[in-house]
């Protein structure tokens, strides 16, 4: 598995332990929804700018989303 299907895995889980569907979390960080969903997906690779996005709206430093990746 490449980084970036294990970042889309841990954003996965975390966004989950949230009860939170794609299409809200993607609402609330201001991000189209199917671009989201390929981050998940590990297909895309993406910017430090939409990672930081991702991590404020899950209310996890850049540290704890890269935890043991």
């Amino acid at each position: 598995m490449n980084i970036q299907q294990q970042l889309g895995l841990r954003i996965q889980q975390l966004r989950k332990d949230r009860k939170l569907s794609q299409e809200k979390f993607a609402l609330l960080i201001d991000m189209d929804r199917t671009y989201f969903a390929s981050v998940e997906a590990g297909k895309r690779n993406i910017s430090i700018v939409n990672i930081q996005k991702i991590a404020a709206g899950l209310g996890v430093s850049l540290s704890e989303l890269f935890y043991n990746l």
